[in-house]
């Protein structure tokens, strides 16, 4: 492959200062959706080239990655635009900014909006470009995701989209239950977030460890804040329990008033302190060695009967023997 797009290069080499672009056929063009609850892709495969993606995560909107085994482009910057087609006269390029090249793999990823503004251009009939110039005569170099199709296939990702987690593992691995009463019982505001917590668990078996911190404010003697914090835990430990959580993957601590996230000068901070930390993670069970049946020692072979003797011709006939 790489030989080819060496090839590609001597032959523009001679010619003047024109763009050298890859891009798949229009007849040929195709998107494809890919993903699951944790993750969508809208991806046109891009001829001699890679692919372009829009990648959404669960709990983010979507970026825009440039994909290759070989970045003919070159390492460095480039210029990404949302291009107006040919048939489109008056329009001008969109110039969303520049990104920086890697050169092989993910070339790059773009930001949020800077993908949002390349689904509307696409939606729009323009053209996604990633464009850079290399060599003497300043050769511009692009790589072109096509609107063709566009639509029907917009609509599958967002169909896919929206069965995605309401938060991805990044974002899910730490989390806060808040006591803002006082108390140990857990209100709405906390139950819902054990709620997004338990079923991204439920949805991915490898997160199969979960580390429950108690805390608590100042208010009382160093003992009875120390029992809050155990009790906060346990409520929250009770409530994982009771929507299928089993109890061996759960660890549960308290600390009291040890670890304060704000001094404790005002109501406000105080309120802060009474919570519950939440981590998750993912950890590789310890394989117990199969148990091996005692050993027995061989019983002994029974020892077989002695043979009769033997009698020659002559005791058989009543005389001794020579």
């Amino acid at each position: 492959m790489r030989q080819r797009y060496l090839a590609l290069l001597s032959m523009f080499a001679s010619l003047p200062a024109v763009a050298l672009t890859f891009q798949t056929r229009v007849e040929n063009v195709e998107w494809k959706v890919e993903g699951d609850q944790f993750e969508c892709r809208l991806i046109q495969p891009i001829a001699d080239f890679g692919s372009g993606e829009f990648v959404r995560r669960a709990g983010e909107q979507a970026t825009f990655q440039l994909r290759s085994t070989s970045n003919v482009l070159g390492a460095g910057s480039a210029t990404l635009l949302a291009a107006a087609a040919p048939w489109q006269p008056g329009r001008g390029d969109i110039n969303l900014g520049a990104v920086r090249m890697a050169r092989s793999g993910v070339l790059f990823n773009s930001s949020q909006g800077q993908a949002s503004r390349l689904i509307n251009g696409l939606l729009d009939g323009r053209s996604t470009v990633v464009r850079n110039y290399t060599g003497e005569a300043g050769r511009s170099m692009e790589v072109r995701v096509l609107p063709v199709k566009f639509n029907r296939a917009y609509g599958d990702y967002q169909a896919c989209a929206a069965k995605l987690l309401p938060m991805n593992y990044d974002q899910v691995r730490q989390a806060r239950v808040g006591f803002p009463g006082g108390g140990i019982d857990l209100d709405a505001d906390a139950r819902a977030r054990l709620d997004v917590i338990i079923d991204f668990l439920k949805a991915d078996p490898t997160v199969n460890h979960i580390e429950l911190d108690g805390h608590s404010d100042n208010s009382g003697n160093r003992l009875t804040n120390r029992d809050l914090s155990r009790r906060r835990a346990l409520a929250v430990q009770d409530y994982l329990k009771a929507h299928g959580i089993p109890e061996e993957q759960i660890t549960v601590r308290f600390h009291g008033e040890r670890y304060p996230l704000a001094a404790n000068t005002n109501a406000a901070n105080r309120a802060r302190n009474r919570r519950v930390n939440i981590q998750l993670d993912r950890v590789t069970p310890v394989e117990k060695p199969a148990e091996v049946a005692p050993h027995k020692p061989a019983e002994p072979a029974a020892t077989p009967p002695a043979p009769a003797p033997t009698q020659t011709p002559a005791a058989q006939a009543g005389k001794p023997a020579a």
